[in-house]
Formats: C-alpha cells, sequence, structure tokens
C-alpha cells in the first residue's frame, strides 16, 4: 500500500495506482479527456495526449499528468491551485482553436466530453487562433462516418481498435500538427477491414466518428402513401433507451417505446424477439444434427455482422463452422417480405422493412447482397440505432416518460425470455442450449440459466450434460477474445461444441449505437440484470414454446432446417482479402 496526500487528503491506496485513482478516493475530481478506464474489461487508456488532467507534485510543484503518474510513497498532489487551473484552460482552449466551431449542428452535441469539459473549466474565450485543419469527411461506410476535423487525438478509438478489438483499423497517421486517426493508406472505411462494430463511435469523446444517419430516409417511409412502415426493435434497445430520456440505467421501456413507434405512424410495430427465437430454433436444430454426426464442430454462432466480418477476413480457413443462420433482425425482414406479406396480401416490393438497433454494424449487415429474398427485395431496408430512434422521439415532441405502455402488434410481436437474453453477451448460447436439450432428449432443461455464462467476463466457460454427453460451451465478447478463442481452436488447444460471440464487450447491451456510457461500464451491468428479468419475467422462456413461432412452421416454413426454411433463415460467409 502507498500512502500519500491529495489536496491535504491523505490517502492509502495500491501500488500500481495512478494519481487519478487516487484522487477518486477522496472525492478529488481531476478533469480527463484522452483517459478511457474498462479495468472491468480490461483494458486502461493511459497515454495522457490532452494533458488537461495535470496535477502539480512535489515541493517544486512540477506538472505531471494523473491519469498515468504512478504513486508514490509520501506524494503530495495539488489539484487546486493557480498553475493548475491555468495549464488546463490552457490545454483545452488549444484543444479548441483547432476544433470545428459547429458545436449547434454537430452530431455529437449535448454528448461531446470535449464541450463539457470547457464548460467544467469555464471557459468563456479562445485565446489562441491558428490554421483549421481541413481533411475529407469519409462517409463512405453505411455505419460510420469519420470527421477527421473533428479528431483530438485522444487515441481513444486506437486503443479499442488495436488493442481490445484486435482489428487495427485505425492507427495515427502524418506527423506534428497534421498528425490525424486515419486508416492505412488513407484509405475509404469501407475499403478497409474494419468491421463496424462501432466501438469507436462508443468511446470517441467528440463527433469525429458518428453513426451513419438513417433519420431522413424512415421520415421518407414514413411519408409515402404507397409504402407500408414496418419496424421491428432488438432485444438490447429496450433496456438502454430510457437512459435517452433521464430514466435509470436498465429501465425497461418496451411497452412506452412501442407506443411512441405506434404514434409515429408505423404501420406494424412487430419485436425482433420473434425472430430471435426463429434463429434458436434453426441453429439449435444446425448444432443437434451436427452433435449427432461429430462434424463441423464446434459451431459459432452468427448473429453478430461485425463478428461474421471478422472471421471473413481473418479465419478464413473455420468458414465450414460457423452457423449459416441470418441474424435475427434479417431473419424478421425475410420472413416479413414472404409469410407476412403474402399473409397480408401486400406486395413485397411495397413494405419498408425499419429495424432498430443497438449496432451500427446492422446498417452495414443490411445492404449484404446475400441478405434478401431475391436480387431486387432486400431482406432490411433501412436501420437505425437506439440513439437514432432517441432522436426521432424528441422530433415529434414526444414525452417519453409519460408514455402508456403498449402491446407488439402480431403475429410477429410474440417471443420467449430465450429471445430477450440475446442482447447480452452469453445469451444466443444459452438460449440455444434451452432448445438443443429438448431436440436430444425428448426433455425440457431443468436449470434454465447457466451462471457460468452469465457476467461481463471477456471469455467465459461451461458444460452441460446432455443425453449423457458434455457439451462444452465458450462465450467470447470482444473481438480480441474471439481472435484468442479461434486462435486456440486452430491450434488444438482447446475444444468446444459451441462458441458463442459478439463483436462488442458485454454483447448488444454495449452496441456502437446505444447510448453513451461515458466511461461508465456500470450501466452496463444494469442493462445485463434488466435482459435477465425480461426472461425471468416471461410466462414462456423457451423458443420452441413460442405459439406463434410453433405455427409459423406448422402453416409456412414446414419443419427446422427445411428446404425453405433454409431458403429463408440462411445464407452463407464470403471471403474478404485482408487489406
Amino acid at each position: 500500500m502507498i500512502n500519500l496526500k491529495v489536496n491535504g487528503k491523505s490517502v492509502e491506496i495500491e501500488a500500481g495506482a495512478t494519481i487519478l485513482d487516487a484522487a477518486k478516493k477522496v472525492n478529488v475530481k481531476i478533469p480527463t479527456l484522452c483517459h478511457m478506464d474498462l479495468h472491468n474489461l480490461g483494458f486502461v487508456n493511459r497515454d495522457a495526449n490532452c494533458r488537461v488532467c495535470l496535477v502539480e507534485s512535489g515541493r517544486w510543484g512540477s506538472l505531471v499528468p494523473a491519469c498515468n503518474t504512478l504513486v508514490k510513497e509520501g506524494m503530495e498532489i495539488r489539484t487546486d491551485t493557480l498553475k493548475v487551473i491555468k495549464s488546463r484552460r490552457t490545454n483545452i482552449e488549444l484543444l479548441l482553436s483547432n476544433h470545428p466551431k459547429d458545436c449547434l449542428v454537430c452530431r455529437s452535441n449535448g454528448e461531446c466530453e470535449l464541450q463539457d469539459l470547457a464548460a467544467d473549466a469555464n471557459i468563456k474565450e479562445i485565446r489562441y487562433t491558428g490554421i483549421l485543419n481541413a481533411h475529407n469527411i469519409d462517409d463512405s461506410s453505411r455505419s460510420i462516418v469519420r470527421d477527421p476535423n473533428k479528431c483530438i487525438l485522444c487515441k481513444r478509438c486506437e486503443t479499442m481498435c488495436m488493442e481490445v478489438q484486435t482489428v487495427g483499423t485505425l492507427t495515427d497517421i502524418g506527423r506534428g500538427f497534421h498528425t490525424v486517426v486515419g486508416t492505412q493508406y488513407e484509405r475509404p472505411i469501407y475499403e478497409t477491414n474494419c468491421t463496424f462494430c462501432g466501438q469507436c463511435i462508443a468511446v470517441c469523446p467528440t463527433g469525429a466518428l458518428v453513426e451513419t444517419n438513417c433519420i431522413e430516409k424512415v421520415y421518407k417511409a414514413l411519408n409515402d402513401p404507397e409504402k407500408i412502415t414496418v419496424v421491428q426493435t432488438a432485444p438490447a434497445v429496450r433496456v438502454a433507451l430510457g437512459e435517452e430520456f433521464g430514466m435509470e440505467p436498465g429501465t425497461i421501456v418496451t411497452g412506452k417505446m412501442v407506443t411512441a413507434l405506434k404514434s409515429m405512424g408505423f404501420d406494424y410495430v412487430f419485436d425482433t424477439n420473434f425472430a430471435a427465437d426463429l434463429t434458436t430454433i434453426e441453429e439449435a436444430y444446425e448444432f443437434v444434427e451436427r452433435f449427432k454426426n461429430k462434424e463441423n464442430l464446434p459451431i459459432l454462432t452468427s448473429c453478430c455482422p461485425s463478428w461474421v466480418k471478422f472471421i471473413e477476413h481473418n479465419f478464413a480457413d473455420m468458414f465450414h463452422i460457423p452457423s449459416t443462420c441470418k441474424s435475427p433482425h434479417e431473419m424478421f425482414g425475410s420472413i416479413t417480405k414472404t409469410y407476412f406479406a403474402e399473409k397480408m396480401g401486400i406486395d413485397p416490393k411495397n413494405i419498408e422493412v425499419v429495424s432498430i438497433m443497438p449496432c451500427v454494424a446492422k446498417k452495414y449487415e443490411s445492404a449484404r447482397p446475400e441478405l434478401g429474398i431475391d436480387n431486387d427485395i432486400s431482406d432490411v431496408d433501412r436501420v437505425i440505432t437506439t440513439r437514432e430512434l432517441a432522436d426521432m422521439i424528441k422530433d415529434f415532441s414526444i414525452d417519453f416518460a409519460g408514455l402508456e405502455d403498449s402491446e407488439f402488434d402480431n403475429p410477429m410481436g410474440e417471443s420467449s425470455g430465450a429471445a430477450a437474453i440475446y442482447g447480452a453477451s452469453g445469451g444466443v448460447s444459452t438460449s440455444a442450449l434451452r432448445t438443443a436439450y429438448k431436440m436430444l432428449t425428448g426433455e425440457e432443461l431443468e436449470t434454465l440459466e447457466f451462471k457460468d455464462l452469465q457476467g461481463l467476463q471477456g471469455i467465459k466457460e461451461a458444460e452441460v450434460e446432455i443425453a449423457g454427453e458434455t457439451v462444452r460451451i465458450a462465450v467470447a465478447s470482444g473481438l480480441g477474445n474471439a481472435r484468442q478463442i479461434l486462435t486456440d481452436i486452430r491450434k488444438g488447444t482447446k475444444e468446444y461444441h459451441i462458441i458463442e460471440i459478439m463483436a462488442c464487450p458485454g454483447g448488444c447491451i454495449d452496441g456502437g449505437g446505444q447510448p453513451y456510457l461515458h466511461g461508465d461500464v456500470s450501466i452496463l451491468e444494469k442493462r445485463m440484470k434488466a435482459i435477465q428479468n425480461v426472461d425471468r419475467n416471461k410466462k414462456v422462456r423457451l423458443a420452441h414454446e413460442n405459439e406463434s413461432i410453433q405455427k409459423i412452421y406448422s402453416d409456412y416454413l414446414g419443419k427446422p432446417g427445411g428446404d425453405k426454411a433454409h431458403k429463408l433463415l440462411h445464407t452463407h460467409l464470403v471471403y474478404r482479402e485482408k487489406m
């Protein structure tokens, strides 16, 4: 243990801690910008690039960055001297001097940490002027927009892309004043190996990285009298959307969300959870067939489009083991433009399917040419994020917190608890196991939850006895953890039967399109707990007991894994050479 003083207050803290850690123990606030503390996920960004966390240390008053200076015995730290205040203001003003002055129309207005920092520092003028950077804005992809002119070189996105996700798309290029975080050879992001997971967006403190905005295109469809607008909502959205309206993180707002969507004018408001149950049936059947035949194991889940793109770039030799199932929202789109269209007598070309997702990669996924009922009709037409939905609700001047609850429309609004947990890491494999157990034994699992597969750990493992055999499961969230598991499989050092992978740490609850965490990982824990509570409070907790799912198989799809089901609900991977 190390003993020191912060503003005259005695602090005892473990060796290896930083001055910033010590200050927190005595409730002394030190402003930060480039610092990113993801201890719960195993990563901390301590590059100290912004220098706004400078404090005085020692009798000579040396200025040191609090975020990466380790504590020493007998240290005396001051955060409240005029020298410290002036240095912070100077550094913030220098950042602002090279930053676009379009705060009022910036996508991050109200969420910008640089904006908040300037307000906290009581900056009323910028004393420094200089030449502003004039980089090209990269809007080449359907998921991410990069505006390098708003980049403050905090390197958070680079840490996330390089160290946490191990994708390696973003890196700093150039020198001196012209340094910027960009892509190798300054290629458009669409031409790189980016997986569009959006974790760079989630940690960007300014508007340098944002999702591609689809709101106006959705409004256009809503105002088109020839379009039948069908909207679906993912399980992780309902436990995070309330945060945008001042509600406690983890508040379940399903009914209010449905009411808001209906008041906007969508013709049908359905639930992606319905399609998650469909995915569970197909994926469980696929696993059972492989398990019986002892071939193409382990089966890898395929719900996450960032993970799918990751394996296409990095593990093409393993193309035979991912599930061929489409993701739930793509299955929903396919069923909407076939089963639902036929049932309602609607030309599928006149149906506009809008997906509300916690994920920016779903925007890219919806445009993949192999995901459609034919070459002219995509399964899903538009994807908007949780944040975009919140913006729409605000556009309509809806008092969200005061809304009454409404129910989803049918027949594609009914779902089980097994569908709800798709929104958190470990949920897909748990759902599949519940149904696979029934398919293999004819009996129901006594225990529907697997504690070893819950929580925010990057890699989780469990074993389940099924029909006298031990089924080994691994769950990875975060692409760096996925790389580790697949490398172990490739080397033969690990053996599993089922592997679930989500690109975002913690799963979809931490998607790149969710309300910003601003470093508070405890919000993820609250969202995950809420997801689990949705499952526990459902009358039906097994996908195969969902009566609407049973009916769609008996009336339309035939048997799970059959020809029609395979045509509408399954797809294939595409080899993509890594750039």
